[in-house]
């Protein structure tokens, strides 16, 4: 295809993956391959973030080009509507793009196509909003209807154990296999917009032995500590309630959650390989623009924390990688670019270096472009459990209104954030300056958690540990369906 032609464009993403668990971004054990093949054909950013770092709302902003304070959710809202916004997807056909998704839209209803002609979808057991997805349909026909989670794991826990079913069941495998029928089965005549979308490395932990294996000789890493994550009775109200929801991790428990976790990462990488393959024998991938990122990230034990929701590297910091097509000029091979991008960022550049329109509702930047912004603002949940986040090319200041908590890190010395320098006084003129810019940010409930230039925030609640009711979410026999959503079960299984 020649270069007056438009490109076709793939879109994966992957759930829960942290920005610096990828061999090229220096990791000492994580195995990347693929991943780190296309950063050296592209441009990695190293500062990548979420603007929400959680499932919902960070598919939002990919989806949309905006922000949580314009698509509408900062919590995590399982039965809220798409906004009546244009799409990614919308926006690639209406320029004349065939597209397809494969795996998670996490969209209610779970049917909404959100601008796709057509997606198969995979949802990680949510029946009970509405829709029998298509990787279980998968699992009935190949004898193992409602199995998916018969390996006892929960969708947000450490607890591992191997892989239950025949390999090729494996939803990760499930995946890539239908990417690439999809992009066998695409209209020639047409350009694409490929979505692929894996679940993992997301819990549950339950990868293939052969990976999980390949894992067990290695050294994993240890936990990151620190002073201020030590104190536990100091700790910033909104972070203790995931401190005392998950066991303490340590030794070789941790360890082996976290070769679990890895071994789901690499998995993943190797599939791709299966689809990436499929693109260079149907003689496409020269002329396909490749985008990788993540949701957001987890923080796999550090500082005593696991999941999603803060505002910390491990959690809020995702990979971005943006390879062009083999004579695109938007990107220069095998390169970092330390700009601060996130999730609103993907839709822009996308459709900018395919040569479409990008509607005037995106709030977001081509990562191609010359806009850079200074600062970037995070944010997470309200009331009591907030997180607010500004960071600028250096710096990164989280405030908890509950107890009006800051955090500051210097993230060019201390990307761990093992150093809050906060209180330390010759980083004083950094704070309040960081302190004026993410009020300038601030919007709804928020509005009554500062006076003038001053963050007053509230006062923190008396601190109680919930017992886990839902064992993090644990699904069970999905033969026959668990019922949907009804006037008794308001918004169904967590």
């Amino acid at each position: 295809m020649s270069k007056n032609l438009q490109p076709n464009v793939l879109l994966i993403m992957v759930d829960q993956w942290p920005g610096h668990l990828l061999g090229v971004a220096g990791h000492p054990v994580i195995e990347t391959p693929s991943i780190d093949n296309l950063a050296a054909l592209g441009v990695r950013f190293t500062n990548a973030y979420s603007e929400c770092p959680i499932c919902i709302p960070a598919r939002r902003s990919v989806m949309t080009g905006t922000s949580p304070r314009r698509h509408g959710d900062r919590v995590f809202q399982p039965t809220a509507r798409m906004p009546a916004l244009p799409t990614l997807a919308q926006s690639f056909r209406d320029a004349g793009y065939q597209a397809f998704g494969v795996g998670k839209l996490h969209v209610y209803p779970a049917r909404d196509r959100i601008g796709f002609d057509d997606v198969l979808i995979a949802e990680e057991g949510r029946p009970h909003l509405g829709a029998i997805d298509d990787y279980d349909i998968y699992l009935a026909e190949q004898g193992y209807a409602g199995q998916q989670f018969m390996h006892g794991m929960c969708n947000n826990d450490y607890v591992w154990r191997p892989w239950h079913l025949p390999q090729e069941t494996h939803q990760t495998n499930w995946k890539a296999r239908e990417m690439a029928k999809v992009i066998k089965r695409r209209d020639p005549g047409r350009p694409s917009f490929w979505h692929l979308s894996y679940t993992h490395p997301h819990p549950p932990l339950a990868p293939l032995a052969d990976y999980f294996d390949r894992y067990a000789r290695k050294d994993i890493p240890l936990a990151r500590t620190s002073n201020w994550s030590a104190d536990d009775a100091g700790l910033p109200y909104p972070l203790k309630g995931p401190r005392h929801y998950w066991p303490r991790l340590a030794g070789q428990q941790l360890a082996d959650a976290r070769r679990a976790f890895y071994a789901q990462c690499t998995h993943i990488d190797h599939s791709l390989r299966v689809v990436i393959g499929t693109l260079r024998e149907e003689g496409l991938l020269n002329d396909t623009i490749i985008c990788l990122t993540s949701d957001h990230g987890d923080m796999l034990g550090d500082h005593g924390l696991y999941a999603k929701r803060a505002l910390l590297e491990g959690s809020n910091a995702i990979p971005m990688i943006l390879v062009d097509r083999v004579d695109g000029d938007h990107v220069n091979s095998g390169t970092t670019d330390p700009r601060l991008v996130g999730l609103q960022d993907v839709m822009p550049t996308l459709l900018t270096m395919a040569g479409v329109d990008v509607p005037a509702s995106v709030e977001g930047l081509s990562m191609t472009g010359p806009d850079r912004r200074e600062i970037f603002y995070g944010e997470s949940l309200e009331g009591a459990k907030a997180m607010r986040m500004v960071r600028d090319d250096r710096f990164k200041l989280i405030w908890y209104p509950a107890g009006n908590r800051l955090q500051l890190f210097d993230l060019h010395e201390d990307r761990g954030e093992v150093d809050d320098l906060a209180d330390v006084a010759i980083h004083e003129e950094t704070r309040r300056r960081l302190e004026k810019e993410l009020i300038k940010q601030l919007y709804g409930q928020d509005l009554a958690y500062f006076d003038g230039d001053q963050l007053i925030g509230m006062d923190a609640p008396e601190f109680t540990i919930e017992p886990n009711r839902g064992f993090s979410a644990q699904r069970g026999l999905h033969y026959p369906t668990p019922p949907q959503i009804n006037a008794d079960n308001p918004v169904g299984s967590p």
